[in-house]
């Protein structure tokens, strides 16, 4: 039995850990900024809190939607049919551009609302100039996540890992420039970070760009392209794309609503949330890596018909996600108060943040287990269940245990997060159940 997994486990890492520091690395743009603005005060921390709050729903959706090209090209690219791969890449680009335009209008339209959220006196004042740079990053984002994820369902993860590293570093390097003003720069603060992270998005996408005329990994496709916009093909991703990125958005609004409740608490623990989930969003993103991954494997062997093949590389991912959460369980509750103070000087911020990183530490293998099942599924797409799952699971469990936890039963901020690991521990347990189900009953 340990065998047949084991075949699985070095392949499976392999082809995951580019995606995991690709997927992370995204995810550590935020990092960066939220570490670089902590030092410029509590509010501009709040602020950058509360706006990614609301970002990262648009931000995932259009993730989610874009992932619809790894099964396709994944699939087709199992069964060696190189004309389908280039058909789905061209219309994927198609398809990302016209949802990165409606992204960025509906985005835009929340910036109306932002000040009758009921955050604190300055917040909402001091967010709404950097959430308008988060927007403008849209639409070179979702040009980077077709080049990106059309890479990826050819198993090339290399590519995307490399560019996102570069414009991590360029990121940081904008912050440290734009935020703090230096090298004759004015000192710009929370509006610097969002100069910082649109600049580097547009760079990111225009090197995608620029290497697929230079390497062979796209020559190989391009005397198969087409130039026609394809209804029937855009509405197939949308089809196979919108649940991927709806179960994504659900998630993200829960903890989206979560922040804005902790605002309705006060500064102080806002900021600190916006540390713990920094942090524990790093860790999710690294799981979501090994489950891109995984999803591109189980398309793999789905085209090719192996189906033994396919459960066993699926419960493979399995262990590696359940080892890999444990560590960082372990380490987010023995270093809880060392963490947080890299962020921030405050202590009173660092003590809310140290009783939130046990809860987080709680909860980080059932949301390592809920992310990779996600990813066996979109192997299979089969991509309406788990949006289903995850509406109860966030929706009717997390937000409602969250609310009655804080402000009921007057647990404070741990409140919030209880109601995170109420949902997640919910949405790993039913999504596991939907693969051993489906697999029994289509692949076995």
């Amino acid at each position: 039995m340990k065998n047949k997994y084991a075949a699985h486990y070095w392949p499976n890492l392999k082809l995951a850990t580019p995606v995991v520091l690709s997927q992370a690395g995204q995810m550590l743009v935020n990092v960066a900024d939220t570490v670089m603005v902590g030092r410029v005060g509590t509010i501009p921390l709040a602020a950058a809190s509360f706006a990614n709050s609301i970002f990262i729903n648009v931000l995932v959706l259009g993730m989610g939607i874009s992932f619809a090209l790894t099964p396709l090209v994944g699939k087709a690219f199992g069964a060696r049919d190189k004309k389908e791969c280039a058909y789905w890449f061209q219309q994927g680009i198609f398809a990302n551009l016209i949802i990165g335009v409606l992204l960025t209008l509906v985005a835009g339209a929340i910036v109306w609302a932002m000040p009758y959220m009921g955050q604190e006196d300055g917040v909402a004042e001091a967010a709404i100039p950097y959430y308008l740079l988060l927007i403008a990053s849209i639409i070179p984002l979702q040009l980077f996540n077709s080049y990106k994820q059309f890479a990826e369902g050819l198993s090339n993860t290399r590519i995307a890992m490399f560019i996102t590293i570069g414009g991590n570093v360029l990121n940081v390097f904008l912050n440290y420039v734009f935020i703090y003003g230096h090298f004759g720069a004015p000192a710009l603060g929370l509006v610097g970070a969002g100069i910082g992270t649109l600049v580097s998005r547009i760079v990111m996408a225009l090197v995608f760009v620029w290497l697929s005329y230079q390497i062979r990994l796209f020559k190989d496709y391009r005397g198969f392209y087409v130039t026609r916009f394809s209804t029937s093909a855009f509405v197939r991703i949308w089809r196979l794309g919108l649940p991927i990125g709806l179960q994504s958005v659900i998630e993200v609004f829960a903890f989206s609503l979560g922040s804005i409740m902790m605002g309705w608490l006060n500064a102080v623990s806002l900021a600190a949330h916006q540390i713990v989930l920094s942090m524990a969003s790093v860790t999710y993103m690294m799981s979501s890596g090994l489950a891109s991954a995984t999803t591109i494997k189980v398309s793999i062997l789905r085209g090719r018909k192996e189906y033994a093949a396919l459960k066993d590389s699926a419960f493979a991912s399995l262990h590696l996600v359940i080892l890999f959460m444990t560590a960082m369980s372990v380490l987010f509750l023995l270093l809880r108060y060392w963490l947080p103070s890299l962020f921030v000087d405050e202590q009173e911020v660092i003590n809310v943040a140290a009783s939130l990183m046990l809860v987080a530490g709680l909860f980080q293998i059932s949301d390592g287990i809920q992310v990779v099942a996600l990813g066996i599924l979109r192997g299979l797409e089969d991509v309406v269940m788990p949006v289903i799952g995850a509406g109860v699971a966030f929706l009717l469990i997390a937000l409602p245990t969250a609310y009655l936890s804080t402000f009921t039963l007057d647990i404070g901020p741990m409140g919030i997060w209880i109601g995170y690991l109420s949902g997640l521990v919910s949405a790993g347990s039913f999504l596991l159940w939907r693969f051993r189900m489906l697999y029994r009953k289509k692949y076995a």
